[in-house]
């Protein structure tokens, strides 16, 4: 059965693969699974229809038949637990695996974000100038104990994981930011994930929303 997410009409990160739905599209490239994309503009997230799906009026969900989830997490690790590529065989090993996945959103993703949304809506405050740096030591502090897990190692357990996409993306958010220059483990760690075919598809499916938006106008 193929699978239906929803994603941006018009994506706050403008075709650079931030949105969360490139999560879910590059697990779902990664095992190989058909899918169809529900595109909402930021109306429709917050109408009855899609308030049923998620209850924050957040993107993205995953419907199959009558089964729906929210959150990308939670979606990427159903996506793992039905197809096999993401997850290894072993239970310890599966384990791992989704603890990496709960490390990316719940300590290594919340400093990052909070830095992005800081640059975004506080970059006129008169605080903005103090505040930034002290958010970028707690990023530094995430991202030298990253490098120091890493360090000579391809993946952060052994072979690619579900954890491993998780916490790709989530520190892409940085590169604009010139942090991961200062961790080059972490910037080539990046990259290897950028180069995986299934990334290549994934990205280039929700760039050709922007790429396709920008055309209308």
């Amino acid at each position: 059965m193929t699978a239906t997410i929803t994603a941006f009409e018009s994506s706050p990160d403008r075709g650079q693969g931030l949105a969360r739905d490139m999560r879910v599209r590059w697990a779902l490239e990664e095992v190989g699974k058909r899918y169809d994309v529900r595109l909402l503009t930021f109306k429709a997230m917050k109408q009855p229809d899609h308030l049923a799906l998620n209850p924050f009026g957040q993107i993205p969900t995953y419907e199959e038949g009558d089964f729906a989830l929210f959150e990308s997490g939670a979606i990427v690790l159903h996506i793992a637990e039905q197809h096999s590529g993401l997850l290894p065989k072993d239970a310890n090993g599966r384990a791992r695996a989704i603890m990496w996945m709960f490390a990316a959103v719940a300590t290594v993703e919340p400093p990052i974000v909070e830095r992005s949304m800081a640059v975004i809506v506080e970059r006129d405050k008169p605080w903005h100038a103090e505040r930034l740096p002290m958010l970028d030591d707690r990023i530094r502090a995430r991202l030298a104990e990253l490098s120091h897990h890493l360090g000579e190692g391809e993946w952060l357990d052994g072979a690619f994981s579900a954890g491993d996409l998780m916490m790709v993306h989530a520190v892409r958010r940085l590169e604009s930011s010139g942090l991961l220059s200062e961790y080059p483990v972490i910037a080539a760690y990046i990259a290897r994930g950028q180069a995986r075919p299934a990334y290549q598809r994934a990205f280039a499916a929700q760039r050709s929303v922007f790429d396709a938006a920008v055309a209308g106008k």
